[in-house]
């Protein structure tokens, strides 16, 4: 019995394992998929506005919101990769 117990607490750390650290990869994709979703918003503005135009800036602004959002996420996985070696 002792072994069967043990059996099950290694293959629920290893499941454990897999998936805590599949977290932050996840939130880098959809912070990838945010930041081009906002370049290409900023872009269809400029070309149907222009470079300068209210629409390019409120685009920009958002740009830059959702890089600076992803930023402080990844510069937060990083800290919590330095902190488990």
């Amino acid at each position: 019995m002792t072994r069967i117990i043990r059996i099950v607490c290694v293959a629920l750390l290893t499941v454990g394992g897999l998936v805590g650290s599949s977290l932050p990869a996840r939130a880098d994709d959809k912070c990838d998929r945010d930041i081009h979703r906002a370049e290409d918003k900023l872009r269809e503005a400029v070309e149907k506005h222009g470079e300068h135009s209210k629409q390019a800036e409120k685009r920009r602004r958002e740009r830059d919101e959702v890089r600076r959002r992803c930023g402080d996420r990844r510069d937060e996985h990083h800290d919590m990769d330095r902190d488990r070696h």
